[in-house]
Parts: structure tokens; sequence; C-alpha cells
């Protein structure tokens, strides 16, 4: 891969916080951190279309909840061909952690996931996308 060099002029406050940011992220160099910055907005741009993605859904839910571990189930059989593998971990006496990692195109992973996250009794849930920037749906 050749690299390419480029200039870019930024405020002093600015290059003082973003120094900051990059001893505190344990980046080696401003360069490190600029490509990390790029490449994340490029996923970004991709996780926002039609692209097939990868996500990770994690769920914090009670089991005690009437039925709400019937219903997970329910849900992930009607998105099966989304669904990559699913772990399920008891927290505690009431707590469980699910974590799905997903494949697929975007919008129908965060339509699943708004669909699972919206279900009665789930205390928490989040979604993290992320696409190697090849391919589309």
């Amino acid at each position: 891969m050749k690299l390419m060099r480029f200039g870019v002029s930024l405020p002093e406050d600015l290059i003082r916080k973003f120094d900051r940011l990059i001893k505190r992220k344990r980046y080696s160099n401003r360069s490190e951190a600029i490509r990390d910055l790029i490449r994340r907005e490029l996923v970004q741009e991709d996780v926002d279309s039609d692209r097939v993605v990868a996500g990770v859904l994690s769920l914090l839910y009670d089991h005690h909840k009437t039925a709400i571990s019937e219903v997970l189930t329910a849900v992930q059989h009607d998105h099966h061909d989304s669904i990559i593998s699913t772990t399920h971990v008891h927290l505690d006496h009431d707590n469980c952690l699910e974590v799905i990692l997903l494949h697929g195109r975007a919008k129908d992973i965060k339509r699943f996931a708004d669909s699972v996250i919206s279900i009665k009794g789930v205390k928490h849930g989040g979604l993290h996308l992320t696409s190697t920037g090849e391919g589309s749906a």
C-alpha cells in the first residue's frame, strides 16, 4: 500500500484537544489517529446505506418478565437469516445478557435491532455495526 502525504491546517485549540485525544486513546501519532477517524467515517457511510454490514446487538433483560424469553426466541427465529450466533449469559438471579451477532443489509439489521430492543422487559439494548466497505446487497 502506497502512503500519500497531505497537510492539514487546524486552529491551535483544536489541535491541542486532538493531541489530548491521541494521548488518551494511545495512538502512536497524529497520522494513525486521522486514519482511524477517516475509516470510522467511511464505515458510517456504509452503515447509513443499504450495504451489507456485520453487527453486534447486546440486550440486558429481566428473565422473570412475562414470556420475554419466548418472545425473544420467536423474534430471532423470524430473522434467522440475519443471525450468525447468539450467546446468552445469566448475570445474576434476575438479569440476563444476550449478545447476537448479525450479518445482512444495514437497514434490515437496524430494523431487527429496534424491534428487539423495544420488547417489553428489555432493560437496555445497543447495536454496534461495522462494514468491510465491500459489496452491497
